[in-house]
């Protein structure tokens, strides 16, 4: 009897332990889409919260996530009988055509519109597929982008025609390093320091100008004002170690391209001579509105979003540059900063509701509009110059301004939370 007994209770512990034990099919599902999306560009928050919600829809027990820009960790089932899983990833570019997609695929397994089998192929699918725009559009809208930022850095004429050559340039140079994978490791530094040089030559040919501005404009594509702004959110919503190593990344490159344009700055000087130099003139009105419907265009490209999202691009972006302008009228620039955050991811939950798509897909181009990358840069370029008194005073500014996009992200949170996976909300 005793034996017996004693049989039976082990068959029964085994039976619950299988029964413990996560799909595995559902599991690897939510380990590919975790995968794709942070390749792809997703926060951890956003990422995490998603992985949670289709976990419970595929009623993965147990459930829990940990991500990092460069890993997830994934547990399924009981303490002390989980299963973990630790995914290493590399970091990406930011694909929002390809974020949107899948996260819609999440959202019809969760919603059991397709299995979990399914929605792994079509993960793979999405993957693989080839960006909708040519590389020669992908040069073009880095020179264009670099023309009409000029325009939000107070450039005039002469910065924007330099500021648009120099980031086609920048543009054709990625293209030749892509063949090169060994050099993509100084791409940073090494394209700060051709800008920068340039910038010298062309403010001789062209005439006086700031080659400050040009060469800000020349490497906007490069500044990580979007990295900065999704660490300050994680550091806000207590993802901690995302969040660091997010702001740690973004300081590092900000050193790497000071560290270019120092370098640049004194090679061009020696070759072309000293550059003539003036103080940037703002440009016409017309100027300013053309840019504000160029730069979300080339935005658009640039990070890979459908070409039908590209209305809602421009209009989010639009608002939120008058609201910034508006708010700093008001109250101030950071205040600004703040209005026009606000503004953005309001326009961003509104085209999600309407949309039924991910609100970053116009979010993120509208920020990029507002993101205190240009400041960052000019902060560490004034140390390099030994005003340190500009420097720290420009660097706190870039801090305030980044919180400033926080808060006002975080606040439109609360006045239109972003839809849930699988919740149809």
């Amino acid at each position: 009897m005793t034996q017996n007994a004693g049989v039976s209770a082990t068959d029964q512990a085994t039976v619950e332990r299988r029964r413990d034990e996560p799909d595995p099919v559902a599991a690897e599902f939510v380990l590919r889409l975790g995968r794709a999306m942070q390749v792809y560009g997703m926060s951890a928050r956003r990422l995490e919260d998603l992985l949670g919600a289709a976990a419970d829809r595929l009623r993965l027990t147990g459930h829990q996530f940990f991500s990092t820009p460069t890993s997830i960790m994934a547990s399924f089932g009981p303490v002390g009988r989980q299963r973990t899983h630790m995914l290493r990833t590399e970091p990406g570019e930011v694909n929002l055509g390809k974020l949107a997609e899948l996260e819609q695929v999440g959202i019809d397994v969760a919603e059991g519109r397709c299995t979990p089998a399914e929605g792994s192929a079509a993960v793979d699918r999405i993957t693989a597929a080839p960006s909708p725009y040519g590389k020669a559009l992908t040069t073009v809208a880095y020179g264009l982008l670099s023309g009409a930022a000029c325009q939000f850095l107070g450039g005039g004429e002469r910065e924007s025609l330099a500021g648009a050559a120099l980031g086609l340039g920048l543009g054709v140079f990625a293209l030749l390093i892509g063949a090169v994978p060994r050099i993509g490791g100084v791409f940073e530094p090494l394209a700060a320091f051709l800008v920068s040089a340039a910038a010298i030559g062309l403010a001789h040919l062209l005439g006086p100008m700031s080659v400050l501005t040009a060469t800000v404009a020349g490497l906007i594509v490069l500044l990580p004002g979007l990295t900065l702004t999704t660490a300050m959110t994680e550091l806000a919503t207590r993802h901690l170690a995302s969040g660091v190593a997010r702001l740690s990344g973004a300081f590092s490159t900000f050193l790497t391209l000071a560290f270019g344009v120092a370098l640049g700055n004194s090679v061009g000087a020696a070759i072309f001579g000293a550059a003539p130099a003036a103080p940037a003139v703002v440009g016409p009105m017309w100027a300013r509105i053309t840019a504000l419907i160029v730069a979300p265009l080339c935005f658009t490209v640039i990070l890979r979003a459908e070409p039908r999202d590209a209305p809602w691009i421009v209009l989010a972006g639009a608002l939120g540059v008058m609201g910034g302008r508006l708010g700093a009228a008001t109250f101030g620039v950071e205040l600004g900063t703040f209005a026009g955050s606000l503004v953005v991811a309001l326009a961003g939950s509104v085209y999600e509701r309407l949309r039924r798509r991910q609100a970053s897909v116009v979010v993120v181009p509208g920020i990029l509009l507002l993101v205190p990358g240009s400041v960052g840069f000019r902060s560490l370029t004034s140390l390099l110059d030994r005003q340190a008194v500009t420097g720290i005073e420009t660097a706190f500014s870039m801090i305030l301004t980044a919180i400033a996009l926080v808060a006002g992200m975080l606040v439109a949170g609360v006045i239109l939370p972003e839809r849930r996976i699988g919740t149809g909300a």
